[in-house]
Protein backbone atom coordinates (compact mmCIF):
# COMPACT_ATOMS: atom_id res chain seq x y z
CA UNK A 1 0.00 0.00 0.00
CA UNK A 2 1.50 3.35 -1.32
CA UNK A 3 1.62 5.55 1.96
CA UNK A 4 -0.50 9.11 0.71
CA UNK A 5 0.83 11.61 -1.05
CA UNK A 6 0.96 14.28 1.22
CA UNK A 7 2.41 12.24 3.55
CA UNK A 8 5.97 13.67 2.74
CA UNK A 9 4.74 16.84 2.68
CA UNK A 10 6.43 18.13 5.93
CA UNK A 11 9.97 18.20 6.67
CA UNK A 12 9.78 15.73 8.68
CA UNK A 13 7.83 13.49 6.35
CA UNK A 14 11.02 14.36 3.54
CA UNK A 15 13.87 12.87 5.87
CA UNK A 16 11.11 9.75 6.30
CA UNK A 17 10.96 10.14 2.69
CA UNK A 18 14.98 9.96 2.23
CA UNK A 19 15.31 6.95 5.02
CA UNK A 20 12.91 5.21 3.44
CA UNK A 21 14.93 5.26 -0.08
CA UNK A 22 17.78 4.71 2.01
CA UNK A 23 16.22 1.11 3.47
CA UNK A 24 15.06 0.72 0.16
CA UNK A 25 18.75 0.59 -1.25
CA UNK A 26 19.76 -2.18 1.56
CA UNK A 27 16.83 -4.24 1.11
CA UNK A 28 17.45 -4.94 -2.62
CA UNK A 29 21.41 -5.74 -2.56
CA UNK A 30 21.04 -7.71 0.28
CA UNK A 31 17.65 -9.27 -1.35
CA UNK A 32 20.21 -9.91 -4.29
CA UNK A 33 22.22 -12.43 -2.06
CA UNK A 34 18.92 -14.25 -1.09
CA UNK A 35 19.33 -13.30 2.29
CA UNK A 36 16.94 -11.20 4.78
CA UNK A 37 17.68 -7.57 6.06
CA UNK A 38 17.49 -9.21 9.06
CA UNK A 39 20.35 -11.93 8.35
CA UNK A 40 22.80 -9.61 6.58
CA UNK A 41 22.18 -7.53 9.78
CA UNK A 42 23.47 -9.80 11.79
CA UNK A 43 26.05 -10.98 9.68
CA UNK A 44 27.59 -7.23 9.39
CA UNK A 45 26.64 -7.18 13.23
CA UNK A 46 28.89 -10.84 13.46
CA UNK A 47 31.82 -9.91 11.61
CA UNK A 48 32.34 -6.49 13.90
CA UNK A 49 32.03 -9.04 17.02
CA UNK A 50 32.73 -12.16 16.56
CA UNK A 51 32.03 -14.57 19.11
CA UNK A 52 28.52 -12.71 20.60
CA UNK A 53 26.18 -14.79 22.31
CA UNK A 54 22.73 -15.67 20.85
CA UNK A 55 20.98 -13.62 23.76
CA UNK A 56 22.86 -10.42 22.98
CA UNK A 57 22.22 -11.15 19.25
CA UNK A 58 18.43 -11.05 20.80
CA UNK A 59 18.98 -7.98 22.73
CA UNK A 60 20.44 -6.00 19.52
CA UNK A 61 18.01 -7.13 17.31
CA UNK A 62 15.06 -6.69 19.41
CA UNK A 63 14.07 -9.87 18.82
CA UNK A 64 13.18 -13.03 21.00
CA UNK A 65 15.84 -16.05 21.87
CA UNK A 66 13.38 -18.11 19.39
CA UNK A 67 13.77 -15.51 16.60
CA UNK A 68 17.39 -15.32 16.60
CA UNK A 69 17.71 -19.59 16.95
CA UNK A 70 15.79 -19.70 13.69
CA UNK A 71 17.16 -16.30 11.97
CA UNK A 72 20.60 -18.63 12.93
CA UNK A 73 19.97 -21.84 11.28
CA UNK A 74 19.07 -20.28 8.18
CA UNK A 75 22.45 -18.79 8.64
CA UNK A 76 24.17 -21.53 9.57
CA UNK A 77 22.90 -24.32 6.81
CA UNK A 78 23.80 -22.17 4.46
CA UNK A 79 26.98 -22.21 5.95
CA UNK A 80 27.34 -18.23 6.88
CA UNK A 81 27.63 -18.65 10.68
CA UNK A 82 28.62 -21.55 13.03
CA UNK A 83 28.41 -21.81 16.81
CA UNK A 84 30.71 -23.09 18.72
CA UNK A 85 30.22 -24.00 22.32
CA UNK A 86 32.32 -22.54 25.17
CA UNK A 87 34.82 -24.34 26.43
CA UNK A 88 33.60 -25.35 30.13
CA UNK A 89 30.32 -24.20 29.71
CA UNK A 90 28.58 -26.50 27.45
CA UNK A 91 25.53 -24.42 27.40
CA UNK A 92 26.82 -21.09 26.33
CA UNK A 93 27.67 -20.84 22.71
CA UNK A 94 29.60 -18.00 20.25
CA UNK A 95 28.02 -17.43 16.96
CA UNK A 96 31.03 -16.48 14.27
CA UNK A 97 30.23 -15.60 11.07
CA UNK A 98 32.39 -17.54 8.42
CA UNK A 99 34.46 -16.54 5.53
CA UNK A 100 31.45 -17.24 3.25
CA UNK A 101 29.52 -15.03 5.51
CA UNK A 102 31.73 -11.85 5.38
CA UNK A 103 32.38 -12.36 1.86
CA UNK A 104 28.42 -12.45 1.03
CA UNK A 105 28.14 -9.34 2.40
CA UNK A 106 31.42 -7.25 1.60
CA UNK A 107 30.91 -4.45 -0.05
CA UNK A 108 27.60 -3.24 1.80
CA UNK A 109 29.19 0.05 2.54
CA UNK A 110 30.20 0.58 -0.25
CA UNK A 111 27.17 0.38 -1.99
CA UNK A 112 25.54 2.21 0.79
CA UNK A 113 27.61 5.13 0.26
CA UNK A 114 26.71 4.90 -3.81
CA UNK A 115 23.10 5.05 -2.43
CA UNK A 116 23.49 8.21 -0.40
CA UNK A 117 24.93 9.59 -2.81
CA UNK A 118 22.44 8.91 -5.93
CA UNK A 119 20.08 10.21 -2.75
CA UNK A 120 22.23 13.76 -2.60
CA UNK A 121 23.18 13.91 -6.20
CA UNK A 122 20.50 16.82 -7.06
CA UNK A 123 21.98 18.48 -4.22
CA UNK A 124 25.28 20.66 -4.99
CA UNK A 125 28.94 20.93 -2.72
CA UNK A 126 27.92 23.49 -1.29
CA UNK A 127 24.05 22.64 -0.37
CA UNK A 128 25.29 19.26 0.72
CA UNK A 129 27.09 21.07 3.14
CA UNK A 130 24.19 23.66 4.25
CA UNK A 131 22.38 20.27 4.55
CA UNK A 132 24.53 18.67 7.03
CA UNK A 133 24.65 21.54 9.02
CA UNK A 134 20.95 21.94 8.96
CA UNK A 135 20.74 18.40 10.09
CA UNK A 136 23.47 18.46 12.68
CA UNK A 137 21.76 20.88 14.51
CA UNK A 138 18.72 19.49 14.65
CA UNK A 139 20.07 16.20 15.79
CA UNK A 140 22.48 18.06 18.46
CA UNK A 141 19.72 18.42 20.80
CA UNK A 142 17.96 14.48 20.29
CA UNK A 143 18.71 11.93 22.29
CA UNK A 144 21.06 9.46 20.60
CA UNK A 145 19.93 6.26 19.13
CA UNK A 146 20.53 2.76 21.41
CA UNK A 147 20.44 -0.33 20.85
CA UNK A 148 18.78 -1.49 23.70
Amino acid sequence: MEPPEDAFASPLGQLRWIGWAQRKAAEDWIREREISFEQGFVLGYLEQNPGTIQRDIATITRTSAASVSSLLQGLERRGLVERRTDPGNERSKRVYATEAGIALIEGFDAAMAAADDTILSPLEATERETFMILLTKITAELPKPSRD
